[in-house]
């Protein structure tokens, strides 16, 4: 027999699916489920539009995001980027974007991006949403790896 929780969970994800969010739950026994919106990612992306493009091979002050996922850093082709980013060697993955966005000076300290960054956890979930949406081509394979490796080194 379901528990009330698993189907409150099965509702819930209904409702954000038919809204146009998407749901993602790790298991069925994960206590905490990550609910993203993309139309709000879409807004929360409004202040990265100053610097940055999701068209590939076009460059602003920042590069473009599209392919971000699986790239590493410092390795857009034709951008300038800083010591620091080029150093970091990074892999971006869903983990290490959100983690980069909260505050960028702190998780790549001396990279050149002068965004203050994105506290709120949900505006930064909101936000992976609507990357993977808008950067990944829908033919390519998913890249591997959460990441976990590839924080910076503290120093």
């Amino acid at each position: 027999m379901q528990s009330i929780h698993m189907r409150l969970l099965g509702a819930l994800t209904a409702i954000m699916l038919i809204s146009g969010g998407t749901a993602v739950q790790a298991d069925d026994t994960a206590e905490a489920e990550v609910v993203c919106d993309v139309k709000k990612g879409e807004r929360v992306f409004r202040k990265c539009m100053t610097c940055h493009v999701l068209e590939p091979g076009k460059k602003k002050t920042g590069p473009s995001l599209w392919g971000i996922f699986g790239r590493v850093s410092g390795t857009e082709e034709g951008f300038n980027y800083s010591k620091a980013m080029k150093e970091a060697e990074i892999t971006w993955t869903e983990e290490t974007i959100s983690a980069y966005i909260e505050n960028p000076r702190k998780y790549i300290p001396r990279n050149k991006m002068a965004f203050p960054g994105v506290r709120k956890e949900q505006e930064r979930v909101d936000l992976m949403c609507f990357l993977k949406e808008n950067t990944m081509d829908p033919d390519a394979p998913a890249p591997d790896g959460d990441g976990a490796d590839d924080a910076p080194a503290e120093g």
